[in-house]
């Protein structure tokens, strides 16, 4: 008998009705609505570290998954440790709309808001 594999629990990531308004509206443009939002952390941008949104197609078998209202959020287990306790919105500019991550963990953000110092 094998052991339940043991999946990351839900994370403490939050998302914005702002937000999964976007994700479907993208959803609907790309005309797959099997795609998943994928949110990371990766190195560079102007403050050390930058958020990256992509869809995606699949997920790995180590993402936390956020689901809300029939749209999920993807994040891998590194890029998890940055984003516990974060919420994901959507703001509308002039130059149009652009993901944004609130998030408690940074100590100092960039001026344009999509890079941080953790």
């Amino acid at each position: 008998m094998h052991a339940a594999s043991s999946l990351p629990s839900e994370p403490s990531l939050k998302i914005s009705d702002a937000a999964l308004g976007r994700v479907r509206a993208l959803l609907l443009e790309e005309g797959n609505p099997a795609l998943k939002l994928r949110v990371s952390v990766e190195g560079g941008g102007c403050s050390g570290f930058q958020y990256d949104f992509r869809l995606d197609a699949a997920r790995a078998a180590d993402d936390f998954v956020l689901a809300r209202e029939g749209i999920e959020l993807l994040i891998d287990p590194l890029s998890m440790q940055y984003l516990e306790g974060a919420e994901v919105d959507c703001v509308e500019a002039l130059s149009g709309a652009q993901f944004v991550v609130r998030n408690p963990n940074a100590k100092a953000t960039c001026g344009c808001g999509s890079s941080f110092t953790a």
